[in-house]
């Protein structure tokens, strides 16, 4: 088991925990001040009391898609009465598996205008509505992908001059098998690397060959992999582009990230 120090040695600033694989309320004892809990579905929502707590002596950051049924600004905001005061806000167009058929067809601009206005120190998830999250001029969380230190260089060089967290999938080992159990099929999924991997290939442990050789590579792309030495690289390298703030979600668990002394 890795120590915590093993896990501050990467430089990333916070942890994100997903309420429908662990219990979030052990994230109490990762080594981080800042902690995000990803959106899941309403009925994975943590209970206040567990938010309240999580929120002591942290920043912590909850996603809340603003076309969803208890989130939506402009609609059903009965849900945001279940986040306490001091949880800030990551707000995302939300994704598709979590949203019914109405919900997927609201507008996310205006929605993400109006819910700003209640949450002016959000963070604004860019994934699928880049352009939109830009021009609202908040603080940027990016899902990292094989662009992000161009993009967040773009950015910089543009003038914008707001936050810029990035979110990463973090494996601490250079174990292949390790890393393709973790996160093979997580890269598989995006469109490059779906489009290089040969059919029905499996994407764990057992991929051998082509499909191995692009999954590995791409996990170079779509995540922080490696010792905590290499994964510290990875980091500087990001905040040398641009970004202030290095979010990883424990791919192999919380119990990697936890304090472990």
């Amino acid at each position: 088991m890795l120590r915590s120090d093993s896990i501050l040695e990467t430089g990333i600033d916070g942890a994100a925990l997903k309420p429908a694989e662990c219990d979030v309320s052990r994230g109490s004892g990762l080594p981080f001040d800042t902690v995000v809990i990803d959106y899941e579905g309403r009925e994975h929502l943590p209970e206040r009391e567990t938010l309240e707590s999580l929120a002591d002596g942290r920043e912590l950051r909850l996603t809340t898609p603003v076309r969803a049924d208890g989130f939506d600004p402009l609609g059903d905001d009965s849900l945001a009465d279940r986040i306490p005061a001091d949880v800030r806000r990551v707000l995302v167009a939300g994704h598709a598996t979590y949203l019914d058929g109405a919900e997927r067809s609201r507008a996310v601009a205006p929605r993400l205008g109006a819910a700003l206005e209640g949450a002016p120190d959000a963070w604004i998830g860019t994934e699928g509505v880049e352009r939109i999250a830009l021009a609202t001029g908040a603080a940027q969380f990016e899902l990292l992908g094989r662009s992000t230190k161009r993009d967040l260089r773009a950015l910089r060089a543009a003038g914008f001059g707001g936050e810029i967290a990035v979110y990463a999938p973090t494996v601490l080992t250079d174990d292949a098998d390790a890393v393709l159990d973790a996160i093979g099929a997580y890269v598989a999924r995006r469109r490059p690397v779906a489009r290089a991997l040969p059919r029905d290939a499996p994407t764990d442990a057992v991929a051998e060959g082509r499909a191995r050789e692009v999954l590995l590579a791409a996990a170079g792309d779509f995540a922080l992999v490696g010792t905590p030495g290499e994964i510290r690289e990875q980091v500087d390298g990001l905040r040398e582009a641009g970004a202030d703030t290095i979010v990883g979600y424990p791919a192999r668990g919380i119990e990697a990230f936890l304090d472990r002394d």
